[in-house]
């Protein structure tokens, strides 16, 4: 009786679970067809509309020409998505809102770069790293073969930044998973891994910005239905299957037209029906093949155990400006943790900042870390832990500095290479990534800080 209760629990929050999400993206849906519906009449109009222009100065009509200053007056910044994340604001808009509010558009050394919703941690880094340098995708024979995949990606015929090296060092902003990907990657530079370029050195990357980072993992992975104990397989009924199922199917009919909106970035594993047949499709929805046998996407890198892992290889290099701005949506009433707005509430956040607040590691598994407590777990921002996003600190806690408010940010040189410096701040998971309008403060004043951190770093750098 008491498993038929358990799992009646479990059927009843799945359901209610599924329900809040479809309203969720039917609200986001609406929003996005109502601003695109918006954005085409705007267009109609100007189409339509006699031509008033003739006492304009020439000038205020033709499209703004490429800046003639020198290139390398200032280090390029490099923008790196999580986990669904919709890529760049230009190519994947989504109404009204743009990938980290447009950050393009503010200031031309800026790049937004599109990694795949869901691959792991370890391919997205690699691409990252071709993404600027140019040239094809090398995931390594090694791991391809590991991993059930090609060895070879994309083609990018020339890099965004191709002039990256140690004299030419970049400043990476990472949200979300982001973050990883680009310790990872500069674990890779300093680990001198990828073939052909024998100079690389952790010294090209300048410093790394973490926006709500999952440095140590979430336990929203397993809500969502991880398994905790391995952080590598799916539980039988969960969302994630459902999610499962969707995306190989998805990527199995290969429409062109929905791929080229939408892709989430598992072309190396040759989903498609033209290279898989129908029984190729079947291996991979009993778990015999593709990404979701062997562990090789993003969600395993995202469980506690999976952070851990990547921790344990990657390093804090003493030349290098770290800082993280960690977020939550809790707050502590009667010994409960419980959501800290009741006003300005999106229905889908406000669940799940309380059922991460409210989720216990199961008491029969060993766990993740010696010293593990559920109450350091409980604050959250909806879909990361706040002890994760500070700095490093599983399984060895790197050196870090807490910082009380911006205005330590003014007196440059008190920060130093080498420790990370965090913040936490009143806000959700997504004002970093959406349109400022919709994101308010305290996003508008992180997103100026950034920027004059990192310009007043080079400065400094350069003195």
């Amino acid at each position: 009786m008491i498993a038929i209760w358990v799992a009646y629990q479990h059927l009843v929050e799945l359901i209610v679970s599924y329900f809040v999400h479809f309203l969720f993206e039917f609200y986001n849906f609406c929003l996005a067809f109502a601003g695109e519906i918006s954005h085409a009449l705007g267009e109609l109009w100007q189409f339509l509309k006699p031509n008033i222009s003739v006492g304009i100065k020439e000038e205020t009509i033709i499209p703004h020409a490429p800046r003639e200053s020198k290139v390398h007056d200032l280090p390029t910044i490099v923008w790196v998505h999580g986990f669904l994340g919709f890529g760049p604001f230009y190519k994947r808009r989504l109404g009204s809102l743009s990938n980290f509010s447009g950050a393009k558009k503010e200031d031309q050394r800026v790049l937004v770069p599109y990694l795949g919703s869901l691959p792991s941690v370890y391919d997205r880094a690699r691409e990252l790293f071709y993404y600027l340098k140019g040239g094809q995708v090398d995931y390594g024979e090694e791991h391809s073969k590991a991993c059930g995949h090609s060895q070879f990606g994309r083609i990018y015929e020339r890099g965004h930044y191709p002039e990256w090296d140690e004299e030419h060092p970049v400043h990476f902003v990472g949200h979300s998973a982001g973050t990883q990907v680009v310790r990872v990657l500069q674990q890779m530079l300093a680990d001198k891994a990828f073939k052909g370029y024998g100079n690389t050195s952790e010294k090209w990357v300048l410093s790394i910005t973490s926006l709500s980072g999952t440095i140590n993992g979430t336990t929203r992975t397993y809500i969502d239905g991880m398994q905790p104990g391995d952080g590598r397989s799916v539980k039988p009924i969960c969302m994630l299957q459902l999610f499962r199922i969707g995306v190989i199917i998805y990527d199995w009919l290969d429409i062109w037209m929905l791929k080229k909106h939408c892709n989430f970035g598992l072309d190396h594993f040759n989903l498609s029906w033209r290279k898989k047949g129908i029984l190729g499709i079947w291996n991979c929805l009993i778990g015999k093949e593709g990404p979701f046998s062997s562990g090789d996407w993003i969600l395993p890198d995202l469980t506690i155990e999976g952070c851990i892992r990547l921790n344990r290889n990657i390093r804090t290099f003493p030349n290098t400006y770290y800082m993280s701005y960690a977020t939550k949506r809790t707050w502590k009433l009667m010994g409960f943790t419980i959501h800290s707005s009741m006003v300005k509430v999106k229905p889908l956040l406000f669940l799940r900042v309380l059922e991460t607040a409210q989720w216990c590691y199961p008491s029969h598994l060993s766990p993740p870390y010696k010293g593990y407590r559920d109450g350091d777990w409980q604050e959250n921002d909806g879909a990361v832990n706040t002890i994760s996003m500070t700095h490093p600190r599983f399984p060895n806690e790197h050196p870090n500095c807490f910082l009380q408010n911006d205005s330590s940010l003014s007196h440059q040189f008190c920060i130093k290479p080498g420790i990370w410096y965090y913040k936490v701040v009143e806000g959700d998971h997504i004002p970093f990534m959406v349109n400022p309008k919709r994101a308010k403060p305290p996003f508008d004043v992180i997103y100026d800080t950034i920027f004059k951190h990192c310009r007043n770093k080079h400065l400094q750098r350069n003195k």
